[in-house]
C-alpha cells in the first residue's frame, strides 16, 4: 500500500505533467488522477483542490528559483561576474526545468488571490535580488544603467521565456543559453569591461 505522502507527491507530478500538457483550466481533476495511476476520487482525499496542486506547484518551482538566484548571488564580489551567474543561473534553471516552469511562469494566473499574494512575494525576491547586483555594478562605476528596475524586469522576462519554447533536443543546450543570457545581461547593462 503507497503511503500518503508518496500518493500526495505522485498527484503532484501527475498535475505539473497535466497543466504542462493542457493548461489548468484544460486540465480535469480525472486527467491528474490518471497520470498518478489513481482513482479520480483520490485527488480530493489528498488535496484540496486542484488549484491547491497548482500552488504546491508554483510554491516549489518558486522557491526553487529564489534558491538559484540567492544562490548564483553569494558566489562572487565582483558586479560582472555576479550578475553573469545571477541570470545564467535563473535561465538555465527555466531551460533544464522548462515544463515545470511553464506551469509555474504562465499557470500563475488561475491561482486563488491568497495563493497569488504568496507566489507574488517570491516573484519580487527573485527580482529584488537581480536588481541589487544591477545597482551594485552601477554603484560601483562597472555598470551604465539609468533604470534598473526595467532592466531586471527585462532581463527575468528574458530569461522566463526560455520556459515557453526550450526543448531538450533543440540547437542549443540549457547550459549553452544560460552562458549566452549571462553575456547579453552585460552588455544590457553597458558593462564597462
Amino acid at each position: 500500500m503507497a503511503r500518503t505522502g508518496d500518493a500526495r507527491d505522485r498527484l503532484v507530478r501527475a498535475a505539473m505533467t497535466s497543466f504542462a500538457e493542457r493548461g489548468f483550466h484544460a486540465t480535469t481533476t480525472r486527467d491528474i488522477a490518471a497520470g498518478a495511476g489513481m482513482s479520480p476520487a483520490a485527488v480530493y482525499v489528498h488535496h484540496a483542490s486542484k488549484e491547491e496542486l497548482l500552488f504546491l506547484i508554483s510554491l516549489a518551482g518558486h522557491d526553487d528559483a529564489l534558491a538559484v538566484v540567492t544562490g548564483a548571488a553569494a558566489q562572487s564580489e565582483d558586479p560582472a561576474d555576479r550578475l553573469r551567474e545571477i541570470v545564467r543561473a535563473f535561465t538555465t534553471w527555466h531551460a533544464e526545468h522548462h515544463t515545470t516552469a511553464r506551469v509555474v511562469q504562465y499557470e500563475i494566473g488561475a491561482l486563488s488571490p491568497a495563493h497569488r499574494k504568496e507566489i507574488a512575494a517570491r516573484r519580487r525576491g527573485i527580482e529584488q535580488v537581480l536588481r541589487e547586483a544591477i545597482g551594485y555594478g552601477v554603484q560601483r562605476g562597472v555598470f551604465s544603467c539609468a533604470d534598473v528596475p526595467g532592466t531586471a524586469l527585462a532581463m527575468l522576462s528574458l530569461a522566463i521565456d526560455v520556459a515557453r519554447w526550450f526543448r531538450d533536443d533543440g540547437d542549443r543546450s540549457a547550459a549553452a543559453l544560460g552562458e549566452l543570457y549571462g553575456d547579453l545581461a552585460l552588455r544590457m547593462v553597458g558593462h564597462r569591461g
